[in-house]
């Protein structure tokens, strides 16, 4: 018996020194190596910071692309989905909701033409990217709005879908900050 608790304590002590010290350790060393030095990538406008290139934010003005919607309020602090499912009362009305906003604010588009990425919330409620057909459906909305062309906002969306990952991995798509403060740029 006393083999046996002599043997537990050893294994804990080299699992807490393992995980408690040298994991963490390695993260954040590998942490540092990557953009933003651990910190996240910032996003900068005119040398101020306003966001963070892996955390969505709420754009609600008519001439913007607007982003995915939130179950968190865009609440880094409370990263979360909503848990419901898709035969929730109160998840549908939700979905309706935002697809009847959607239509509202882009009446050129069908309810076919809408991604799903566009009326439902990411499992962390903090997506910062929207699909490439997210940000088409917008375009003619924002055009009208800012007087601009549709085609040199077309371009700006094409100039700003990342690919999926290595080539293959995942949909393109589009962080919708980044867009937005190229739109404000775009003259």
């Amino acid at each position: 018996m006393k083999k046996y608790i002599i043997q537990s304590i050893r294994l804990t002590l080299v699992l807490i020194v393992l995980l408690c010290i040298l994991y963490p350790l390695s993260i954040a060393l590998a942490g540092k190596f990557s953009k933003g030095n651990g910190d996240g990538e910032k996003i900068t406008k005119n040398g101020k910071v306003v966001g963070y290139a892996l955390l969505g934010q709420s754009f609600t003005s008519p001439e913007y692309f607007w982003g995915r919607p939130s179950a968190v309020g865009y609440n880094a602090a409370g990263s979360a989905g909503s848990n419901k499912g898709p035969s929730n009362e109160d998840y549908l009305k939700s979905v309706s909701d935002r697809i009847d906003t959607l239509l509202k604010y882009n009446p050129t588009i069908k309810k076919a033409d809408i991604p799903a990425d566009m009326v439902t919330a990411s499992g962390s409620g903090l997506d910062p990217n929207i699909s490439e057909q997210g940000a088409i459906i917008q375009i003619k909305r924002i055009a009208a709005i800012r007087k601009i062309d549709e085609r040199k906002i077309t371009e700006l969306v094409v100039k700003h879908t990342d690919g999926p990952f290595l080539g293959l991995f995942g949909p393109s798509s589009i962080n919708v900050l980044k867009l937005n403060i190229a739109l404000d740029e775009l003259k």
